[in-house]
């Protein structure tokens, strides 16, 4: 059996499941989520715990056991306290700036890049930072991710400098680059 599917999930206070067939749907503090899952596994809600159940040992079953188990928690982790990633900003003139849900981009192009929110994602440019540390939060754990990933994007960390859009965890391996002139004329 899968590690990951045959444990049950803890529903915290405030948060409600409702199960309708293959159609899950979690309420929360901080918002709803809605998911159809696939209808051969068994979603079954029980004393303060959700479990997932398959029916056979097929490749296909087993596979979706352990998937249709983590989304399940995503969903609940989500609702309940929300998912975040941090983004250093590195360079000269290299910034962020909060401009009403949406983020301004300063780059060191020729133009300012806008990055737009969604109704479950919002942006933090915290003020004593002045500009170099975004925080991406939403409650899918997704969509956090891809926004994060398009955002570090728009201008990776390069290796001799270091300048661009890194996670806060993020090493970056850095090259020595030139070791000057020979003296030879």
């Amino acid at each position: 059996m899968s590690r990951i599917g045959k444990q049950p999930i803890a529903l915290p206070k405030g948060v409600t499941v409702t199960i309708n067939k293959n159609e899950v749907t979690v309420k929360g503090p901080k918002g709803e989520l809605k998911q159809t899952f696939n209808p051969d596994l068994t979603i079954e809600q029980q004393d303060g715990h959700v479990t997932v159940a398959r029916p056979s040992d097929a490749r296909h079953h087993r596979a979706l056991h352990g998937l249709t188990r983590a989304l399940l928690n995503n969903m609940v982790v989500g609702v309940s306290s929300g998912f975040e990633k941090k983004l250093i900003i590195t360079g000269t003139g290299y910034r962020a700036e909060a401009a009403g849900k949406d983020l301004t981009f300063y780059l060191g192009y020729s133009h300012p890049i806008t990055v737009k929110s969604t109704p479950t994602l919002s942006f933090e440019v915290p003020q004593e930072s002045r500009g170099t540390v975004v925080i991406v939060k939403g409650i899918r754990k997704d969509e956090v991710g891809q926004v994060a990933s398009e955002i570090r994007g728009l201008r990776p960390p390069e290796p001799y400098l270091g300048k661009g859009v890194a996670y806060a965890d993020e090493t970056i391996r850095r090259k020595a680059g030139k070791a000057g002139k020979s003296g030879k004329k």
